[in-house]
Parts: structure tokens; C-alpha cells; sequence
């Protein structure tokens, strides 16, 4: 493992958020492309389950569907749940004439998971009662295919060096984020500053510590003598992403395949039960981003509520089954 610690416990994130600059205003993100990637992931999955009538709707609903989920459920959700638990300024801060404004700034990162999926429970309850089929058929098949989009946005997350990990010592993975510059004492932010300001005179011109990650990102000098200044951390985006998103859409996709008439609501609490504990699991490795609620972290807190939905879900389908039972018993009688 030395080879390795050589490798991965020296290097300081350099990758660039934007796939592709057209103008300072118009820019193709990353972070975007792996929701647009999740949506589409996400829409050939659930064509497939319901050609293969492991699904309550029809193929040639799926793309309606997944169109008004990504709108309605995740970006909806996930905005409003961002705003409610980690950054309230996003409702206040932006304009005193149009203050919502902020919510629709998407391209600025702030997606909460949680949120994300308590709007997709609430969408898809109203499409069930608006189509007339089951709320927990719906449920199960979104919940399968729900961890594609959670792995991409968690790779995004790497991408953009955002949500990094505590910090690792004697971890030959760790990796170096230079956005974790805002966690060093003003002593070491300042002895970063000189010394980068030394290779690329311009940022003396410049305080923010925006310019300076920016820059770093473009020259391999000032990424490297950063890096000196950087304690290795976890990149429990990466972990998060295994956990949360492979992990658990193989699990999901497994049941779902190999049980084909298990009743509705059991995916969904599976769904339920597993994100929960994943992200329990994965935060233990990620640097808090938000106020600790006691010894939990803000994620790991919010997680705790997703076991009683699991907990319904479940019992909803053990009673299906037991009805199932029942019926079956009294028609080979």
C-alpha cells in the first residue's frame, strides 16, 4: 500500500466543476449533467420494469412521469428541503422584491436529498390519485431506480470538491480539498495566500478565497502549494455515492427482479430503510455542513424520521402479503 499512499494521499483536488464554458454566464456544469444523467438512468430502468409488468404504469408513460418527478419531486423538493434545513437565506437573500428567486438558482449547488424525497413522496401520491393506480406500485418502482440519480449527484459532489469528508490520517485514498481552506485557522488561510500569491502575483490584487480555489484549479503551482496547507480528507462524496447509490440500487433492483409479486410498499421501504442507515453509515465519514443536533450530524438526524416511514411501508406490505396468503389459501380450497 505504499505505492498507493504515494499516490492518492498527496493529491489535492483540481477537478473543474464546468464541463463546458460558453460564456462566464452560460456554463454546462457537472453538477447538472448528473441530474440530467440520473433522469435519463433513471427513465430507461423504469421503461424496463414496465415492459417486463414490474411496474404499475405503462411504457409509454414512463418519460411523463419521470419528467414531472424530476420538476416536482427532486428539484422541488430538493431546493425547498436545502432551504428549510441548511440555508434559510436562500428564501430572504436574493432580492427583497422577488425573494424566491433564490430557490431556482440551482446552478449555485444546494440539493437536500432528504428534501428531494419527501417531494417525491408528496408528487407521487398526487399522480397515483390523478392516474388511479396505487401509490406504493408507483412508490416502488421510483424507489429502484431513485439511487441512479443519488449516486450521480454524489459523484457531482466530488466533482465540484463540495461536501468533502473529515479528516483521514493514514488513509492512502484520502484526498486533499481545497475548499476545506475554510476550516484551517486564519493563520494558515493567510500562509496559503502568501505563498500562492508568490507564484501568481495577480491574486494580491484579490481577497477572496473563491479566486484562489479557482486558480488552483488551472495551475498545477498554486493546487500544489495549497496542498501544503491542506490536511487529507476522506472523499466520503465517493463513499456516499458506493453506499447510497450502487449499493442500494442493487439491492432494490435484486428484490425487485427476483420477487416479481412481492406486494407494493416493500421496495419503498426497503428504500426507505437502507438510504437511512447507508447515510447514518456515510456520515460518520463526511465533515459536518450544518449545525450538529447533539452528537448527529444534520443528515444523520433528518435520516432517523426515514426509519418510521420504512417502518410503515413495511407493515403496509405484510399486510398485503398476508392478504395474498389469504386469497390464495381460499381459491385451492
Amino acid at each position: 500500500m505504499v505505492w498507493a499512499s504515494a499516490v492518492f494521499a498527496t493529491y489535492v483536488h483540481d477537478l473543474n466543476p464546468v464541463l463546458l464554458r460558453i460564456t462566464d454566464a452560460i456554463q454546462l456544469r457537472w453538477y447538472g449533467l448528473a441530474y440530467l444523467m440520473g433522469f435519463i438512468g433513471g427513465f430507461f430502468l423504469l421503461r424496463n420494469l414496465a415492459r417486463r409488468g414490474l411496474w404499475v404504469m405503462k411504457p409509454e408513460q414512463t418519460a411523463d412521469f419521470i419528467a414531472a418527478a424530476a420538476l416536482f419531486g427532486v428539484f422541488l423538493g430538493g431546493r425547498l428541503g436545502y432551504a428549510l434545513f441548511y440555508d434559510s437565506s436562500l428564501l430572504t437573500s436574493f432580492s427583497s422584491k422577488f425573494p424566491w428567486w433564490g430557490l431556482l438558482r440551482v446552478w449555485e449547488g444546494g440539493m437536500a436529498s432528504h428534501g428531494g424525497i419527501l417531494g417525491l413522496v408528496v408528487f407521487t401520491w398526487i399522480y397515483a390519485k390523478k392516474h388511479k393506480v396505487t401509490w406504493t406500485g408507483l412508490g416502488d418502482g421510483l424507489c429502484v431506480v431513485a439511487p441512479v440519480g443519488v449516486f450521480c449527484g454524489r459523484m457531482a459532489n466530488f466533482i465540484n470538491g463540495e461536501l468533502y469528508g473529515r479528516v483521514a490520517d493514514g488513509v492512502a485514498w484520502a484526498v486533499k480539498f481545497p475548499l476545506s481552506l475554510i476550516e484551517q485557522p486564519v493563520e494558515v488561510q493567510s500562509a496559503a495566500w502568501q505563498e500562492a500569491t508568490r507564484i501568481v502575483p495577480a491574486l494580491a490584487d484579490t481577497d477572496s478565497l473563491d479566486v484562489l480555489i479557482a486558480t488552483a484549479r488551472d495551475n498545477p503551482e498554486v493546487s500544489a502549494a495549497l496542498g501544503n496547507f491542506l490536511p487529507p480528507r476522506h472523499p466520503s462524496q465517493v463513499y456516499e455515492a458506493l453506499l447510497e447509490g450502487a449499493l442500494l440500487f442493487a439491492i432494490l433492483w435484486f428484490v425487485r427482479t427476483r420477487f416479481p409479486k412481492a406486494p407494493d410498499g416493500l421496495l419503498t421501504g426497503l428504500f426507505f430503510g437502507f438510504y437511512a442507515l447507508f447515510r447514518i453509515l456515510g456520515e460518520q465519514f463526511r465533515e459536518p455542513d450544518a449545525e450538529m443536533v447533539g452528537f448527529l450530524t444534520k443528515g444523520q438526524f433528518l435520516s432517523l424520521f426515514m426509519f418510521l416511514f420504512a417502518a410503515g411501508f413495511l407493515f403496509h406490505a405484510w399486510r398485503g402479503w398476508r392478504r395474498q396468503s389469504s386469497e390464495q389459501q381460499r381459491d385451492t380450497a
